[in-house]
């Protein structure tokens, strides 16, 4: 598994609390806002691409496959790398690689081919996938231990804000002549982004915060640590292989449930809207996740993390049987509040999984970060399931996912000691 960079307790790394921590985490809010707003931009992408392509469900879904994908593949070099450069400049590369893909955006635009709009998503993937693997660890331990759900939540709300303004930007500009879909529609828009995170690689290049990552494993190093290389260790933690599981499924779920929602709301006896209207319920669905993860930011501080897990993967599977068996603008509601659902799952899952695991926890933190490839597997399925039992009938998928979150909050989540499985 990657040798991912390693933190240390908070009580140790923190040179300057309070004030310090508070500022690195303001910063870091930012990158939640931006990878959520460039990775909600693929459900407006999908079927602006399935129109100008003339594509099916599961060509269009290739979308999530590449972009997720790339979790999956650059986990591993993507550990590699921070823990030789450290958090911040870990994000300051992938900032920049990030910038790079969307702005592969405009050849791809330019030559009219498919397969390169795939690999620039890939691109961008790539550099988020940077991101991830610097900034959700480096939230972790930016405080007590005890309230890093909590953290998480936080951060991951403003992530939601971003995956909210989204659709609102790309049925703008993108969608907007879905009738005459052109590769033209795309070139500004993620020549903007590309600007934006360039100029933010720039500040983050700059700013000073907690130096965290590179410093503590050239220690462990020095020290001689064996068994902190000893990379097999950590799949002896088993709430850590079925909290990889429960991010797979959770991110599974809830990109394959975006990706086919204007699909669903288009159907004459959901909601029979046309596509750029449909988009701007897209909004709806990310918003509900990110009024939830305020929410339960504060009320997790209180609450039993697994428990609050648990109910919110009930009523998430609730709710998509409700919209896979039903109709009209109930059955169009049900799918619009699963967001609210999906709000607290990634954080808890990830804070959960990585409970107890000390020296590990970087590693771990690899492991989870390459389980995100969930929506690309996930998504793809979905889509073979829709070209041939239609988009409604697919959403079974979705709710075998919340089922097993639901099985891990309850049973899998109990920290283990280093008892091989």
């Amino acid at each position: 598994m990657a040798h991912i960079t390693q933190p240390l307790p908070a009580a140790e790394n923190s040179q300057k609390p309070g004030s310090t921590h508070t500022f690195a985490l303001t910063s870091l809010t930012t990158l939640f806002f931006m990878w959520g707003f460039l990775t909600c931009l693929n459900d407006i992408l999908i079927p602006y691409l399935k129109g100008m392509f003339s594509l099916n469900y599961t060509q269009a879904m290739l979308v999530q496959f590449c972009f997720f994908g790339a979790y999956f593949v650059m986990s591993i070099p993507a550990g590699k790398l921070v823990s030789k450069i450290g958090y911040q400049f870990g994000i300051v590369v992938g900032l920049v690689v990030a910038a790079i893909g969307c702005a592969l955006f405009y050849p791809a635009a330019e030559a009219h081919v498919y397969e390169l709009f795939l690999l620039a998503l890939f691109v961008l993937a790539s550099g988020i996938t940077i991101l991830q693997v610097s900034a959700n660890p480096y939230v972790s331990v930016l405080g007590p231990a005890k309230t890093a759900s909590s953290r998480l939540t936080m951060t991951q709300a403003f992530n939601s804000l971003g995956t909210t303004v989204a659709p609102l930007f790309g049925s703008w500009l993108i969608l907007s002549e879905i009738s005459q879909a052109t590769a033209e529609q795309v070139k500004f828009p993620y020549l903007m982004l590309s600007a934006s995170l360039l100029t933010l690689a720039i500040i983050f290049a700059f700013l000073k915060l907690p130096k965290l990552g590179k410093a503590i494993d050239s220690e462990a190093e020095n020290q001689g640590d064996t068994e902190f290389v000893d990379l097999g260790s950590v799949w002896k933690y088993r709430h850590l292989i079925l909290g990889a599981i429960g991010i797979f499924v959770y991110v599974g779920a809830e990109v394959a449930i975006g990706s086919f929602l204007v699909g669903f709301l288009t159907l004459d006896h959901i909601a029979g809207l046309p596509e750029q209207q449909a988009a701007h319920y897209i909004s709806y669905y990310f918003a509900g996740a990110m009024i939830g993860r305020f929410a339960g930011a504060a009320i997790m501080q209180k609450l039993n993390a697994a428990k609050v897990l648990a109910c919110h993967g009930i009523l998430a599977g609730l709710l998509v049987l409700i919209a896979m068996t039903g109709q009209g603008s109930l059955a169009m509601w049900a799918i619009l509040l699963v967001g609210l659902c999906n709000s607290i799952m990634f954080p808890t899952i990830f804070s959960l999984a990585l409970q107890g695991l000390g020296k590990y926890t970087s590693q771990g933190s690899g492991i989870l970060c390459l389980a995100i490839v969930g929506g690309a597997i996930i998504p793809l399925l979905q889509g073979m399931l829709a070209d041939n039992i239609g988009v409604q009938l697919a959403l079974i998928l979705p709710i075998g996912c919340y089922l097993y979150i639901t099985y891990f909050a309850l049973f899998g989540a109990k920290k283990t000691t280093s008892t091989p499985l």
